[in-house]
């Protein structure tokens, strides 16, 4: 399990928008917001990534840079875009299983035609500039996952008190 204040996982993987995008690479102001989700299949996952996209410019105007990464294919996540109200984020795809269970992720396996055989369950991290982990939130079902409105007020806290990365040890 990944821990606050430690390094991330390298990850490099190729947006829908056919750029890469890559952990290392990134600048943001304050933070890199990963949101992990289910894929395509997911219709919890559509509603979440919807609501953020209500929100994407408040975590912009806060210095956080956003994107979203699934196990799906380049064609389950060009149908993702296509069906989704999500154009302003980011949507990476193509992460492999490896990958998934190096961040934490919980893994599961298709129950429904409409399911991949194999993908990963929600999480969500905010990662410091230097790519360590500040925070992370990581689910074993699509339910419950953090909602955009305190991740905002508490982006605004963490910033103004400089509160530091905790639960590493």
């Amino acid at each position: 399990m990944k821990k606050p204040k430690e390094k991330t996982p390298a990850l490099k993987l190729d947006l829908i928008n056919g750029t890469t995008w890559d952990i290392e690479k990134q600048e943001p102001e304050n933070f890199t917001m990963m949101i992990f989700y289910r894929g395509l299949h997911c219709p919890v996952c559509k509603k979440y990534l919807e609501e953020l996209q209500t929100k994407i410019e408040d975590f912009r105007s806060k210095g956080v840079n956003v994107v979203a990464v699934s196990m799906d294919t380049e064609k389950r996540a060009t149908i993702t875009t296509e069906k989704w109200d999500i154009e302003s984020i980011p949507l990476a795809y193509g992460m492999s299983e490896e990958k998934a269970r190096e961040w934490g992720l919980f893994i599961s396996h298709a129950i429904k035609d409409a399911e991949p055989d194999v993908f990963s369950e929600p999480a969500l991290f905010l990662i410091n500039k230097d790519t360590t982990i500040y925070s992370a939130s990581i689910q074993t079902m699509p339910f419950a996952r953090p909602g955009f409105d305190d991740l905002l007020k508490s982006i605004d806290f963490v910033l103004k008190e400089d509160y530091p990365a905790r639960g590493g040890k």
